[in-house]
């Protein structure tokens, strides 16, 4: 069973902007708007959860 990815940019970056995109599920996925093709990183949604709450608190 094969289920599709769903990638989004942040709403802070500006249209046509490079940035991060993201896609939030079980496990969450990160890669570069530049190079798409190439590698993304893969994390849990623990993690994620985790490295949001530390990004808004600092």
């Amino acid at each position: 069973m094969t289920s599709e990815i769903t990638w989004h940019k942040s709403s802070y970056s500006p249209n046509g902007s490079n940035c991060v995109e993201v896609a939030e599920g079980p496990t969450t996925h990160l890669r570069d708007t530049q190079h798409r093709a190439q590698a993304e990183l893969s994390i849990s949604s623990f993690e994620w959860t985790a490295l949001l709450y530390t990004l808004r608190a600092n």
